[in-house]
């Protein structure tokens, strides 16, 4: 239970009360329909279109959707929840496959996209409610490292070994040991107690929405072959076209992030610190120490790829 209380806390946020955590949630799940709704109607206005074509249609309704729901938010006053916008979308793609796409998928495969939906619907949950390895701020660190503040303590890491690759997040201002990123879309910072966690909901995000999209396009084929296509039910058939539009866009920026990540555990850096490595002395080289020569990037980190992917599969 203390796991879930940790989980809604972060859901909640500035919430200070239920009746707003309610409303967060009834806000993200009005903006899941209306977009998904929203991309529905792509199929439905350009019939014609082949589905490759109706990728980048649907990829700027989906957009235009976002930001008016993030318009009627400022306008009603509440705020919608990244990590239960995802939520919603996995039970959409799962309701949708259950009760519309279901009846002409084989059983093994079946049985692998229900899995892979319980899966997802599990490792949210436990990166939602789990340490991503958060360090409290103990008078005695600064102390012992001369710091005046905690930030100041962790940013040159060779004053005080034990704060090494500790890193402060910008969003939630947490000291997170192996800051990766804070993401938004499950609402916690990526750091070394969750890392692995993450890059397994990664790659599970795509290999689902890979499978149901797999499923989808049997189903579409089957309507179209058997000439069934007109008479299922037209607002059925726009929301598998929709649900799998949606999913093939979610796999392609996905692939680019998982490969982005793996390029990192193999050289054993972090997106933090790829990004702000000026701030961190760590990473800096000068040609001539003593003088005011150009400071060139240096990954002290690295032992070799091997090395640096066992270090990242070793439980910590």
């Amino acid at each position: 239970m203390s796991r879930l209380a940790t989980g809604l806390q972060r859901l909640r946020r500035s919430s200070s009360s239920p009746w707003e955590v309610l409303w967060s949630a009834l806000a993200s799940c009005g903006l899941v329909l209306f977009s998904q709704l929203a991309v529905a109607m792509v199929p439905r206005l350009f019939p014609n279109l082949s589905l490759l074509a109706m990728l980048p249609i649907a990829g700027l309704v989906f957009l235009a959707a976002i930001v008016l729901g993030r318009l009627w938010r400022r306008f009603i006053g509440v705020a919608a929840s990244a990590p239960l916008f995802v939520l919603f979308n996995i039970l959409l793609l799962w309701g949708v496959y259950v009760f519309v796409i279901r009846r002409d998928t084989s059983s093994l495969l079946d049985m692998l996209i229900n899995a892979e939906c319980a899966l997802l619907l599990w490792g949210l949950y436990r990166i939602l409610s789990g340490d991503p390895g958060i360090v409290a701020c103990d008078s005695s660190y600064l102390e012992e490292a001369g710091c005046k503040d905690f930030v100041e303590a962790i940013c040159p890491s060779e004053k005080l070994p034990v704060l090494s690759r500790v890193r402060q997040c910008n969003w939630c201002k947490a000291n997170v040991r192996g800051y990766d990123h804070h993401c938004p879309a499950f609402g916690t910072c990526i750091g070394q107690k969750n890392h692995r966690l993450f890059m397994a909901l990664l790659t599970g995000f795509v290999v689902a929405e890979s499978t149901y999209t797999m499923c989808s396009t049997k189903y579409i084929t089957r309507c179209i072959n058997s000439g069934t296509l007109r008479s299922e039910n037209p607002v059925s058939l726009n929301l598998v076209i929709s649900t799998m539009l949606f999913s093939i866009l979610q796999v392609v920026w996905q692939i680019v992030f998982l490969m982005w990540h793996i390029y990192c555990i193999c050289f054993n850096i972090k997106t933090d610190e790829w990004i702000n490595w000026k701030k961190y002395p760590e990473f800096q080289m000068r040609e001539q120490p003593l003088s005011d020569s150009e400071v060139k990037f240096v990954n002290p980190y690295d032992k070799g790829m091997l090395c640096n992917i066992r270090d990242f599969l070793k439980p910590k």
